[in-house]
């Protein structure tokens, strides 16, 4: 049991942590892109700046992502001898930090640091454990908007929440101090249950182990069945995997506190194009980060299309701050399963997705009572225009109308590993009418 004189110290730290994640940003979840991915620890500030000046030439911007991130290895073999602050490895960016985050400012975009909650990073640099405000001092004189905060080599620091949450609050005061509005992205992979405590310190956090590019493989080093009291994050957790993960704890994200799902893998070639849909699709009904990690200098037109879908961007960047939960799963015979989502959005509008990750094609009536279960029986009997967000209107224009449904949207025809997603507008509340078909869905 802890001391009353710690117990009483620890409260009002707490207390004042409330407001510590409150800097104004990530109202709704961060867009952006991250260097690890793709680059691991070969990167460069060349890198960094071709994926900038790639953002404008795609008009990433335009879509929402803001966010260019300088992830693992840009630090020198030592900090400054003297001062203790952090040094940028002299070979790899000669201009420097600042010089380096002036021109991606000079784009319109904002740039993104890297550290660990540990005396190491993962990739074996120096950490910022013990060393908080040096380093947030740094990262605001140099320009930082972002931090992306590691839990490699944690000196034993975790195991229980209370540890956990007081090395990463650390920073998250040391940041505030600056004065400079910095999101903080706190990357400790679901490590002693921190959607329970980081809302109350970070703009976002990671809920599970590193992803990888594949959509369901079972790997024994992301060994857990669910991170709800998991002991090993691990990595190497395929995409379908997080969203199992994620569904439970959906209820503990909102404005300006994030569940992360780590990373895209859109783009890097280990996914299909119904795979990467389905990727992009739920990290945005679920209300994760946005944030690419692609080669973005060199896109196909199907990988620039999926990121580029306005629709389900919107989904993601809704006001409301709702992430979708999962009404139901039913196992399939030949492996997966069937699954439904369903999340609400402003004004009165939802957002409805039905996954497949079985190998076989499904066939399912989308059941109002079910979708909107929580709403009661006004909302299940009603009438509702219907918008396919993967299909493009005689405009060009993702959404499109796909008819009136009352009660239930009946046999939905959805091919292996793909998703479905709808928005759904009332038309009436508690309508008898029966639904009118228009198209097919």
């Amino acid at each position: 049991m802890l001391s009353t004189l710690f117990r009483a110290g620890y409260l009002a730290w707490a207390a004042a942590a409330v407001l510590a994640h409150d800097n104004g940003l990530a109202l709704t979840p961060q867009m952006g892109w991250d260097t690890w991915n793709y680059y691991g620890c070969d990167i460069s500030e060349d890198t960094i700046l071709s994926a900038a000046q790639a953002f404008v030439k795609y008009d990433l911007p335009k879509y929402g992502y803001e966010y260019v991130v300088m992830d693992d290895c840009w630090q020198a073999a030592e900090r400054n001898a003297t001062t203790g602050a952090p040094v940028a490895d002299p070979a790899k960016f000669p201009s420097g930090m600042k010089a380096l985050a002036d021109q991606i400012h000079s784009l319109g975009l904002k740039f993104g640091v890297y550290s660990s909650a540990g005396k190491y990073t993962c990739g074996g640099h120096f950490g910022s454990l013990g060393y908080e405000e040096i380093d947030a001092k740094a990262y605001a004189e140099w320009g930082a908007d972002y931090l992306k905060y590691d839990n490699c080599y944690n000196e034993g620091q975790a195991g229980v929440p209370l540890l956990s949450y007081n090395r990463y609050a650390n920073m998250s005061f040391a940041l505030n101090a600056t004065g400079r509005p910095i999101l903080y992205s706190m990357c400790n992979w679901g490590e002693d249950g921190p959607w329970n405590f980081a809302p109350t310190i970070a703009n976002s956090w990671r809920i599970s182990g590193d992803i990888y590019d594949n959509y369901d493989r079972f790997d024994e080093r992301c060994p857990c069945l669910s991170m709800i009291d998991c002991k090993l994050a691990g990595y190497h957790c395929a995409m379908t995997r997080i969203i199992d993960f994620a569904a439970p704890v959906g209820q503990k994200a909102g404005v300006n506190h994030w569940n992360d799902l780590d990373m895209l893998e859109v783009g890097n070639g280990g996914m299909t194009y119904d795979e990467y849909v389905t990727h992009f699709s739920m990290w945005a009904v679920l209300k994760s980060p946005l944030i690419l990690g692609n080669d973005v200098t060199n896109m196909t037109n199907e990988t620039l299309e999926i990121i580029t879908n306005d629709a389900i961007i919107a989904v993601n960047q809704d006001a409301n701050g709702s992430p979708a939960e999962r009404m139901w799963k039913i196992p399939i015979a030949s492996g997966g399963d069937l699954s439904l989502w369903s999340g609400s959005l402003v004004n009165d509008t939802y957002v409805i997705a039905l996954l497949n990750t079985s190998p076989e094609t499904q066939t399912a009536n989308v059941s109002f009572t079910d979708v909107f279960i929580d709403e009661g029986p006004s909302y299940q009997n009603g009438t509702y225009a219907i918008y396919d967000l993967w299909q493009k209107d005689s405009s060009g224009v993702w959404g499109k109308d796909v008819g009136t449904y009352t009660t239930m949207i009946p046999d939905v025809v959805i091919g292996m590993h793909q998703v479905r997603v709808w928005k759904a507008a009332p038309v009436s509340m508690g309508s008898s009418r029966r639904r009118r078909d228009v198209g097919e869905l």
